[in-house]
């Protein structure tokens, strides 16, 4: 189905925590990827319950519950490609020439939106336990009839400990 817009709600990093600000800032999505270090089954659970959920297992997925899971995932939404890994450093492909429109990844706990030759790559940082001095965040990608896409990422909490 074709919608004006289509939001995905992206997240990553959670490392067995899915705070409540995580759940209040992807409620009204309609659809979520989880770009991997997911930690328990319990947090996908838990975003199932806002809506459909797409994972893929990162290097602190282990366990039977993760062994499910790819390592990479394609996602067509509103007439657009994404492709989703968990560190993007790893990408071994074009994503221009293989025609997707943006790619998702996780891993450095550092949110990141830019594009490059035309694709949009997006990191949602981390909205699990806080890692040094960096922000709890996830993102939004809007997905336009138009095939346009804007992201934006999402800040969970001020700099208070965690």
């Amino acid at each position: 189905m074709i919608r004006a817009t289509t939001v995905v709600g992206i997240i990553s990093d959670t490392h067995g925590l899915l705070r409540h600000e995580a759940l209040v800032a992807l409620r009204n999505c309609h659809l979520i990827v989880h770009a991997s270090d997911i930690g328990t089954a319990e947090v996908l659970d838990g975003l199932r319950t806002i809506t459909s959920v797409i994972a893929i297992r990162g290097n602190n997925d282990k366990g039977a519950w993760a062994s499910t899971l790819a390592e990479t995932e394609i996602v067509e939404t509103n007439g657009v490609s994404l492709y989703v890994l968990h560190n993007v450093n790893d990408l071994d492909l074009d994503p221009a020439v293989a025609g997707f429109q943006a790619v998702i990844a996780g891993h450095s706990h550092r949110p990141r939106i830019e594009e490059r030759k035309g694709v949009l790559f997006v990191n949602p940082g981390s909205a699990g336990p806080r890692r040094f001095q960096l922000p709890v965040t996830v993102a939004r990608l809007r997905v336009l009839r138009t095939q346009e896409i804007e992201a934006e990422v999402v800040e969970l909490m001020s700099q208070r400990a965690s």
